[in-house]
């Protein structure tokens, strides 16, 4: 097993540089900032259609004005992605050039948007557009109208392909004519593309797309596409790369789709059957955060026979039942481990299969609702597919599947801890040393140091306290001269929140001028400047050269963190005032 993971590891520079491709970044940023406008619509599908199953339909009247805010939010999302991920890309490319010629991010978006309706909309006879494809189904035409349009304002920008004007006029005023030439351009190479679209198969774009790339939607659904889409992201995570990163880009397109293709089919009275959706990616395959880890606290704080499992087991629980894995992840640790390897890329796997079984055989609707992903695994099985009461039925099949596949490997485990325990040793300690070395472990060492009554976890912080200051330090032994705001980071915003909140209530236990905020990766661009000094959390640490080019022009202090330091930083409210502190000196 050791020479597999050993195996697997060598792959991980080449992974890693795949998951910073600033195309797959920004379509994965570019979601991240629809995302709002997603949950949004989702709240009246919900509202519109779960009380039928108790027997209550609305009229159509009240159905069509309930539903108008989904029309106009998640009906036009294509377009609004269109934007988003232009500005994404843009920000990237900024990043090559120079601080005194950047392009104009507002522009980019702007041509984007219209270059995409020329490659997805039909004019109608009576007026406006037909909106077949300015939602889900134009996503991977938004993604191209991005794509194109970016790297055109790039090249007209890298080698001043504009209209320049005298040094009289006002900045605003110039850079419209900055824009005007690659602007121009962008038009007419997308509205070149429609013109040949048309001529070539007599559609437009969008539909072209469709059809060219269905085949691989039907495949990705399938049984075998589900396992390897789905092992992926638990086999990246497992050796230390942040596995949406890669995978979550590559699928985006089709999740979203097949999600408003789910709901067309409830609205014709059909089955529901797609399987590949946002909802099985968060409620069933990550149940509990990637690795389906939802049970493994609960075994590790009821079945555990030695001290330090059970006291993992106790802080992990709340933080995993919302979805965020890594105090049970790292503190365990369960990535890098051996003996958790297989379970770890099966139960998410099983989890998938038994959810399909459930879907093509037994007859149960599939996801059409989209939900935040730190709705508890469970709930989110229930409300995604409408309470339906097979879904009551698979909630607690995956939980007691998911029992039996973990189970033997934690007894395994928990034996080796429970001797080394009675020997008085700590032979765990070259593992945790590894996975600090791949993940950023502060926040989960945090989370485990606070067990109370549990000598190993108050040693581990102890070392952490060493590690991350060189000596003892108390909050108040340094008082910063002025406010000082900070920035916490992670993938989804989640993670991050346990450490603004434990900087937040330090400082004002401490009366410390510190304020802390906490984000997701990829939405923090345009917020930064605002912030004196940014914290990557151990799940996008890998991002810190990219980041750092950014904080480095704007003159912000950026520090990176790993698993076992950041989770010890979220329930040390001191550490963590000095970790700020620290990284001012």
């Amino acid at each position: 097993m050791n020479k597999l993971i050993g195996f697997i590891e060598k792959g991980k520079p080449f992974f890693e540089k795949l998951s910073r491709n600033i195309y797959l970044r920004a379509i994965r940023d570019g979601f991240i900032s629809a995302m709002p406008v997603i949950l949004f619509s989702s709240i009246f599908l919900l509202i519109a259609y779960v009380p039928n199953i108790f027997g209550f339909t609305w009229s159509k009247e009240a159905e069509a004005m309930i539903m108008k805010p989904y029309g106009y939010t998640m009906g036009i999302v294509g377009l609004l992605v269109a934007g988003t991920t232009a500005k994404a890309l843009t920000d990237a490319y900024n990043r090559k050039l120079e601080s005194t010629n950047q392009i104009n991010f507002i522009s980019t978006m702007l041509a984007s948007i219209c270059g995409f309706l020329f490659l997805a909309s039909n004019p109608l006879e009576a007026g406006g557009f037909a909106n077949a494809f300015m939602g889900t189904k134009g996503l991977l035409t938004a993604f191209l109208s991005a794509f194109i349009t970016v790297i055109i304002y790039n090249i007209c920008v890298k080698n001043n392909v504009t209209i320049k004007m005298p040094k009289e006029v006002p900045p605003n005023i110039s850079q419209v004519f900055k824009d005007l030439i690659p602007f121009s351009l962008v038009i007419l190479v997308l509205y070149g593309l429609d013109l040949l679209a048309r001529a070539v198969v007599n559609t437009n774009v969008a539909e072209a797309i469709v059809k060219f790339f269905e085949p691989l939607f039907t495949a990705a659904d399938g049984w075998v596409g589900i396992t390897i889409i789905f092992g992926a992201f638990a086999l990246f995570w497992f050796v230390g790369i942040h596995g949406p990163s890669i995978v979550e880009p590559a699928i985006a397109a089709i999740t979203y789709a097949n999600i408003e293709t789910n709901f067309n089919l409830l609205q014709s009275g059909e089955h529901a059957d797609k399987i590949l959706t946002p909802g099985t990616q968060m409620f069933i395959v990550t149940m509990g955060g990637t690795g389906a880890t939802l049970v493994v606290p609960f075994i590790f704080m009821w079945l555990s026979k030695s001290k330090r499992n059970k006291a993992i087991g106790r802080a992990s629980v709340v933080p995993t039942f919302f979805g965020v894995n890594e105090p049970i992840l790292f503190g365990a640790p369960i990535v890098l481990n051996p003996v958790f390897f297989i379970p770890f890329i099966l139960a998410p796997i099983v989890n998938v299969w038994i959810f399909k079984f459930f879907v093509d055989v037994i007859g149960m609707n599939s996801f059409s609702v989209v939900l935040p992903w730190t709705t508890p695994g469970p709930l989110g099985i229930i409300m995604g597919t409408g309470f339906e009461v097979w879904a009551f039925v698979l909630a607690i099949t995956l939980i007691v599947v998911d029992v039996l596949i973990y189970y033997p490997f934690f007894k395994v485990y928990d034996k080796q801890i429970l001797e080394d325990e009675l020997k008085g040793i700590d032979n765990s300690e070259a593992l945790r040393s590894k996975v600090a070395d791949n993940f950023d472990t502060r926040k989960a060492d945090a989370v485990i140091a606070s067990s109370v009554g549990n000598s190993t976890a108050q040693e581990v912080e102890s070392k952490d306290n060493e590690s991350i200051t060189g000596t003892t330090t108390h909050a108040n032994d340094n008082v910063m001269p002025e406010p000082t705001n900070v920035l916490v980071l992670c993938a989804g915003g989640g993670t991050s929140g346990l450490l603004a909140n434990a900087l937040n209530t330090a400082a004002k236990e401490h009366h410390q001028p510190v304020k802390a905020a906490a984000g997701g990766y990829g939405a923090h661009m345009d917020i930064m400047k605002e912030y004196d000094l940014i914290i990557l959390a151990p799940q996008v640490a890998s991002n810190y050269e990219d980041i750092k080019q950014d904080t480095d022009r704007l003159g912000i202090k950026l520090a990176k963190t790993q698993g076992a330091e950041y989770i010890k930083l979220t329930r040390d409210g001191e550490g963590a005032l000095q970790f700020v502190r620290d990284q001012f000196k």
